[in-house]
């Protein structure tokens, strides 16, 4: 597998650049929901809706979780897309035996205080208007695997125009341990989420 690094020159480039495109493309951002910080390393799960989504967690990191970003990727993408190595990028070959590697070495970032791991258990991108997701195989034993005090933060990406040019983005968070999800269906527990802050988004008005 390929694992993250964070080059001194590419990764700061790739954060004020992030930010740069969020500010310049989005009429307004929007936090919704408590972050409950605990100190402890942060697994993101997060819904896959579009090109921008790690953009929109990074900053959200860079707002209110303060914490190295890192997060997994297929391992063809990574290859061809090769610098998100260079911003914290690891890799992930789905149905092969090389998925325990990239679940383990996931776990041992989650096991330093200062790390963020971000995952997309979705696998592929799907319409932000679904109520639902389906998660694939691996997040499930990653929480398992985990130290109890683990902070797992569902987060839910959503974009409105309103009467605006420029969309407005709105990223709503809840915060959880993997002590806590351990026992639980961890898919579930995020379309339960899911489930509450679409109702909530759908009173949204300009």
């Amino acid at each position: 597998m390929i694992k993250a690094k964070h080059h001194r020159f590419i990764y700061p480039l790739f954060l004020w650049l992030s930010r740069f495109m969020i500010k310049r493309n989005f009429c307004s951002i929007h936090f919704e929901g408590e972050i409950n910080d605990n100190g402890h390393s942060v697994l993101v799960v997060a819904n896959h809706v579009s090109w921008w989504d790690g953009f929109w967690v990074e900053y959200l990191n860079h707002k209110k979780i303060f914490r190295t970003f890192h997060f997994m990727m297929l391992e063809e993408q990574l290859k061809k897309h090769w610098y998100f190595q260079y911003t914290g990028g690891f890799s992930v070959r789905k149905n092969s035996r090389e998925i325990l590697e990239s679940i383990d070495y996931t776990v041992q970032l989650l096991e330093k205080d200062k790390n963020m791991v971000l995952m997309f258990p979705q696998g592929k991108i799907h319409s932000s208007h679904n109520n639902s997701v389906r998660f694939e195989r691996g997040i499930q034993q990653i929480i398992k695997k985990c130290h109890d005090k683990t902070q797992v933060l569902f987060v839910a990406n959503f974009t409105d125009y309103f009467s605006d040019s420029k969309p407005h983005l709105f990223i709503y968070t809840k915060t959880g341990t993997a002590g806590f999800l351990k026992n639980k269906n961890i898919e579930e527990e995020y379309n339960l989420f899911l489930t509450e802050v679409l109702n909530q988004h759908k009173t949204k008005t300009s």
